[in-house]
């Protein structure tokens, strides 16, 4: 029996030494894992809209050279026209 309370002793006097938490809350630690999915969401996000940005504007150029190639087939335009309107459409114009 003295054994007993001597161990229940041990353990208040433990739990009244290091709080109602153990050993203490830990520092800030705990704000790691939303932090974490923080930034795994908001790579998922950036890197989402640069893909959709990139592929729409790949999507635009391809329509507006589908149409510069059927006007060409249809002989609406010669070759040296073709060409030059070709180059201005896949020119880098984001600089």
């Amino acid at each position: 029996m003295l054994t007993t309370i001597t161990a229940l002793g041990a353990g208040t006097a433990q739990a009244l030494a290091h709080g109602p938490m153990g050993y203490g809350w830990g520092g800030p630690w705990f704000l790691l894992f939303p932090l974490f999915w923080l930034i795994v969401i908001g790579l998922f996000i950036f890197f989402g809209r640069r893909n959709w940005r990139r592929h729409n504007m790949w999507h635009q150029n391809q329509g507006a050279e589908s149409v510069l190639r059927e006007r060409y087939a249809r002989g609406e335009i010669d070759e040296t026209e073709y060409r030059a309107r070709l180059e201005v459409l896949r020119a880098d114009h984001t600089k």
